[in-house]
C-alpha cells in the first residue's frame, strides 16, 4: 500500500475532566448519554483511574459500546471564566453531539434553556445548525441536527465557510428556519 486506509470516523472520545461526578451531571443531564459502564479494581488492574463510559441511542434503539468517556484528573487547570468558540485555551476545541431529528434538536434546546444552561452561540452552517454550550470543563459542546445531504455535498467547501449568528437567549434562540436555508453548488466552470 502506498497511502493510509481510509477510516469510517470517529469511534469515541476520552476527555480529562477535574471531576468525575460534576462532569458525569453535565454528560448525563444536560447532554443526556447514559453512562454504561466504569473502570473497576480487578486483580490485572488493582487500582484503575477513575474512569466513566458514554452511550447516545442509535437510530435502531441501541447503544455503542461507548461515544465518550471521562477520566478524573484533578490536576487539570480551571477553565477559562468566559467561552468562546477560538479564545479558549484546552486541547480541545469542541465535541459536536448529532441529535436524532431537527425535531429533537429544538425539543433539546428548550430543554436546556428551561434548565438554565447558558447558550454560548447560535449558528446556521451550510450543514448544520447548531448550538454551542460548554462543560465544567473548558471543553465546547456542539448540538446539531444535519441538513439534507443535497443542500451541501455539491460544495462542502463552501458550506463548511457558510456562517449565519443567531441569538441566544429568549424566545429567539429557540427560532429555526427550514425555509430559505442556502443550497451551495460548485460554481459552473468558465466558458
Amino acid at each position: 500500500m502506498d497511502k493510509p486506509v481510509k477510516p469510517r470516523g470517529i469511534n469515541h472520545l476520552v476527555l480529562n475532566v477535574r471531576d468525575i461526578e460534576e462532569s458525569h451531571k453535565f454528560w448525563t443531564e444536560i447532554v443526556g448519554f447514559e453512562m454504561v459502564g466504569q473502570l473497576t479494581p480487578r486483580p490485572e488492574r488493582p487500582n484503575p483511574p477513575k474512569m466513566r463510559f458514554y452511550s447516545g441511542t442509535r437510530s435502531d434503539g441501541s447503544h455503542h459500546h461507548h461515544d465518550v468517556a471521562l477520566v478524573e484528573n484533578k490536576n487539570l487547570p480551571e477553565p477559562p471564566k468566559e467561552w468562546s468558540m477560538f479564545g479558549v485555551p484546552v486541547a480541545v476545541n469542541h465535541i459536536a453531539i448529532t441529535m436524532p431529528s431537527r425535531e429533537a434538536w429544538m425539543e433539546h434546546l428548550a430543554y436546556l434553556q428551561k434548565k438554565g444552561v447558558k447558550f454560548d452561540r447560535r449558528v446556521e452552517h451550510g450543514m448544520t445548525h447548531s448550538l454551542y454550550i460548554h462543560d465544567p470543563n473548558g471543553y465546547g459542546v456542539e448540538f446539531v441536527y444535519d441538513l439534507p445531504r443535497e443542500v451541501w455535498q455539491d460544495d462542502i467547501e463552501g458550506a463548511l465557510n457558510y456562517v449565519k449568528v443567531l441569538p441566544t437567549e429568549g424566545a429567539e434562540a429557540l427560532e429555526d428556519r427550514v425555509e430559505g436555508v442556502p443550497t451551495f453548488r460548485q460554481p459552473a466552470p468558465a466558458k
